[in-house]
């Protein structure tokens, strides 16, 4: 049966296969589960709450990806935008979670029609690649700005802005040390070198009392922050925003991630084409709709998911794999709900660095592309906006380009983004 319906005979592969490449991809995002509901409980939400939400969204959407678009991945709430959640939208901008929530909804159900529509393709194709690589690198060091606060690395300073923090705390020096960790075994080729730290260094914690050890195993918390979307703050400048954000770094970042798993997963026809790249696109908004219903911030296909690709898996048995492993995770709330934070923060930094990958690309000779790539990346983390670095970053493209005599280049697409920047940053000193 499995066999008929995954098709496991045409894409080369086996039962054992599959299920050893879910083990392989779960192993290496599992970190999320201890990640995810720390952030979001920045932003209020119950850490319990937010750990059934992360666990249940993720096995939705990632069961989405693999029974209706057969494809090897998983999906899970995207690192950059739950921090973007908590930090910026309810500690910056002040909204609630739930008001959080709701523009996580709408902005889910905006891309979700513009995803089965024409003007998906026609805006995927007039944006400059460097633009999506510099939003991409933008989230990234975002979310290592983000890393080295938690991890104590960076703290405020009057005079300077950020400076060097303390490094003889414990906390600090355990961070340090779990970072490093990473990339070794990760350089060592093993599996879940992540999760391996963060337990690994849960448990020096546990120790040494610098953290409270809660349980391992218990029955699935009762909590919920399901169903709890406020529409209070739907015509303010922020939430407007905030939806702004939310609905162009989905677009870039679902359309890049499942751009770049394609070809590892053997994805690709004999012309080029992506197989079923419009049902993968659906299955990866409509899980940030459901996600946004259960508790979660925005959820994404998983670049974490090359592990498994890299087991030999290629179809949506090994997704169907990993949600079966997520499944099994919703009892062991305490074990998670006893890491501290100095073990977690290793791995945003971590996750971070695969943000940049795509830099090597950018040609840094041609000011008219690095100064808007610069600007783009610089302005997310240091303005804490990733609406700011999308804002400027393509308002300078284009000024450069009319400036120097090359506007027959813009293309319809970047004008539309470019104006709907123009637009954010009217908002920005509205009355």
């Amino acid at each position: 049966m499995l066999n008929r319906f995954f098709k496991l005979d045409e894409h080369k592969t086996s039962v054992a296969t599959e299920l050893s490449a879910g083990l392989s991809t779960f192993l290496t995002m599992s970190f999320i589960i201890a990640v995810n509901p720390g952030i979001l409980s920045e932003a209020g939400i119950d850490f319990a709450a937010g750990f059934i939400a992360t666990i249940l969204a993720t096995i939705l959407g990632t069961l989405i990806m693999g029974l209706y678009a057969r494809w090897p991945v998983a999906v899970a709430p995207g690192m950059g935008l739950n921090a973007y959640f908590a930090f910026v939208v309810v500690l910056g901008y002040g909204l609630s979670w739930q008001q959080a929530l709701t523009a996580v909804f709408i902005s889910s159900v905006a891309f979700f029609i513009f995803s089965i529509t024409r003007i998906r393709s026609w805006l995927i194709l007039s944006i400059p690649a460097e633009m999506q690589i510099a939003i991409t690198a933008g989230i990234g060091l975002f979310l290592a700005m983000i890393g080295l606060q938690s991890a104590g690395l960076i703290v405020d300073n009057p005079d300077t802005l950020v400076g060097l923090g303390s490094l003889n705390s414990p906390e600090t020096i355990l961070a340090l040390t779990g970072l490093i960790l990473m990339a070794a075994l990760d350089k060592l080729g093993v599996k879940g070198s992540i999760l391996i730290t963060i337990l690994g260094l849960s448990a020096l914690g546990w120790f040494s009392g610098l953290a409270s050890f809660n349980g391992l195993i218990s029955a699935p918390p009762v909590a919920s922050a399901a169903f709890s979307l406020d529409f209070s703050a739907l015509t303010t400048t922020a939430f407007l925003s905030v939806i702004f954000v939310m609905f162009f770094v989905d677009f870039f970042d679902t359309t890049g991630t499942l751009t770049a798993i394609a070809e590892p997963a053997k994805l690709k026809d004999e012309k080029g084409q992506i197989k079923n790249l419009n049902k993968a696109v659906l299955a990866d908004t409509s899980a940030s709709i459901f996600g946004s219903l259960l508790g979660t911030s925005n959820m994404t296909t998983y670049l974490e998911s090359a592990a498994g690709l890299r087991s030999g898996g290629r179809t949506g048995l090994v997704a169907v794999t990993v949600a079966i492993l997520f499944a099994a995770c919703l009892f062991f709330e305490p074990l998670f709900s006893s890491i501290p934070a100095f073990a977690t923060a290793p791995a945003l930094i971590y996750v971070a660095i695969g943000f940049f990958d795509g830099l090597r690309q950018i040609d840094w000779s041609d000011m008219s592309v690095a100064l808007p790539v610069i600007l783009t990346v610089f302005l997310m983390p240091l303005t804490f906006s990733i609406a700011a670095g999308i804002s400027i970053g393509f308002l300078s493209y284009v000024a450069i380009r009319i400036l120097s005599g090359k506007s027959s280049t813009l293309s319809p697409g970047i004008m539309m983004i470019t104006s709907f920047g123009l637009v954010w940053i009217v908002l920005q000193y509205a009355v």
